[in-house]
């Protein structure tokens, strides 16, 4: 599995689960059960990985949203 997104915001996070599936791609959202340990605060960004013979498709879907 290769990161392809990186975020603390549950909201762009949603967006691209969203494009993901729109074009077909599987996804695995790590770190998004950590919140249980550090209590909600939103301190580990949650990764976006994709297989890596996906990678660059993925990226492609994903071009459109701001990083950061």
């Amino acid at each position: 599995m290769e990161e392809v997104f990186r975020t603390n915001d549950l909201v762009k996070l949603s967006y691209i689960e969203h494009l993901l599936q729109e074009a077909g791609i599987r996804y695995f959202i790590a770190d998004q059960h950590i919140s249980a340990i550090e209590g909600n605060i939103g301190a580990f960004p949650r990764r976006v990985m994709v297989p890596e013979e996906l990678k660059l498709q993925a990226e492609a879907a994903l071009a459109e949203v701001e990083r950061g």
